[in-house]
């Protein structure tokens, strides 16, 4: 009797389960939301917000001087807050508004977008992009342009005027990093995009971008006083390696987010990103123990991330083999690149923004070329692309954001410098820009 009794509330049950899971299953194979992949998504994006603040804040802040830290993680959160609003204004709409774009054809939507998207306008609660939300796509691609101007603060750490800081920043958002982030990742139509250019998550948009304008900048405004001769060890390193750590785990978010769903290649994303990673810092420490005589701690933090660096053009083609390759190859080459190089040419890249990210960056575009050929583990070519045609897309893509970005960088520097200037004064320079500029003190004397 009581089977019996069972037997129609069983059935209903049933009835319910599949009322409830059948719609949300037929939706996600018809292109509709995933849960999954949002929540991936939303996870992936908080990710890449906290490699900002506070993971590159506190990079950057332990290796300045204690009389200018506060100023470094200062410009850190002011570009977080001006790129969010820039981006919502018309940054979202210049990258990917695909208006008037056409695979194959070259105009100037080949550079950069529309603006029909301006204020993200059309978004609403169910505008979806692929299978998530599009105010979660919107979200996360934000992130990506939070920190990729935050990374050029390094270049000129502790000698550009805030003011001037904050013009550079939001013109050259809008003049370089909104245009190079639409040619790469825009679509069918968009200039690398057709060229057939592999950036899975930003070697090119995000860090070349950043590496090559912070150069520029650390040309422009000139040496710290007393580079090279006066003694400027990081005041806390602590800080440095805290911030460190914050970018390797953030770096998840950064890589595997950019498959934008939780699946194969987002898993694959995050191995090679932590194979790269540790081999370039174990790369970094033992060329320096090799040549010094030592292992420092400021040496395998910064190997990290250079290894960071190059595996994320790399993280949605490679494999294993070829992250480790490329983590060892940026490791020892980066590390010539922040000492070597830097000591022969005079530069003052304070935190050799060029060094890691440009650098590294180049290296992790071009190996992509190379390293997603099946028979080296990668995903395999494209139908019909060579190895060679691959490495010389690849190439192109580099060659392409440097001249753009150098070119572009060096005007808008120089305009401002005309209009108000780029550096403090030297006597607030040596009082340091914490008071100066701030009116506060990183630590109470």
């Amino acid at each position: 009797m009581r089977e019996k009794r069972l037997g129609p509330i069983v059935a209903a049950l049933g009835v319910l389960v599949m009322a409830l899971f059948l719609p949300a299953v037929a939706g996600a194979q018809d292109g509709g939301l995933d849960s999954g992949d949002t929540a991936w998504m939303l996870t992936a994006t908080a990710l890449v917000l906290f490699m900002t603040l506070p993971g590159l804040a506190l990079f950057y802040a332990g290796m300045v001087r204690s009389k200018n830290v506060l100023s470094v993680l200062m410009q850190c959160f002011a570009i977080a807050g001006l790129m969010t609003v820039l981006w919502v204004v018309y940054g979202y709409s210049l990258v990917f508004d695909d208006t008037g774009m056409e695979a194959g054809v070259i105009n100037l939507h080949s550079f950069i977008g529309g603006l029909d998207r301006i204020f993200l306008s059309g978004m609403s609660v169910d505008s979806l992009a692929g299978t998530i939300p599009e105010s979660v796509f919107a979200t996360f691609q934000l992130t990506f342009a939070i920190i990729t101007p935050a990374l050029i603060v390094g270049a000129f750490a502790e000698r550009m005027k805030f003011s001037a800081l904050m013009w550079f920043m939001g013109l050259w958002f809008t003049l370089c990093y909104a245009p190079i982030a639409h040619m790469v990742w825009g679509g069918d139509g968009a200039l690398l995009w057709d060229m057939g250019v592999l950036d899975f998550a930003g070697g090119t948009v995000v860090h070349i971008n950043a590496g090559i304008a912070g150069l520029v900048a650390a040309v422009m405004i000139g040496q710290r006083k007393g580079f090279p001769s006066a003694h400027m060890p990081p005041h806390n390193l602590t800080l440095t390696v805290v911030g460190a750590s914050l970018l390797w785990v953030g770096w998840f978010g950064f890589n595997a987010g950019s498959a934008v769903a939780a699946d194969g290649s987002a898993g694959m994303a995050m191995l090679v990103t932590q194979v790269a990673t540790a081999t370039a810092a174990l790369a970094w420490m033992f060329t320096e123990w090799t040549l010094r005589g030592k292992p420092g701690v400021l040496g395998i933090a910064t190997g990290a991330i250079a290894g960071l660096v190059a595996i994320t053009p790399a993280s949605g083609s490679v494999g294993p083999m070829g992250a480790m390759a490329i983590g060892l190859l940026s490791g020892v080459g980066c590390f010539f690149a922040a000492t070597s190089l830097k000591r022969a040419l005079g530069y003052d890249d304070a935190l050799d923004v060029f060094g890691v990210h440009a650098v590294g960056g180049i290296i992790g575009a071009i190996l992509t070329g190379v390293f997603v050929h099946s028979a080296l583990g990668g995903v395999g070519l494209e139908a019909g692309m060579t190895l060679g045609g691959q490495v010389w897309a690849q190439f192109l893509g580099v060659v392409i954001t440097i001249v753009y970005t150098g070119v572009l960088s060096f005007v808008i520097l120089k305009i401002i410098d005309r209009v108000i200037g780029l550096r403090v004064p030297e006597e607030q320079e040596v009082e340091g820009l914490d008071l100066t500029l701030h009116n506060e003190r990183g630590y109470i004397l």
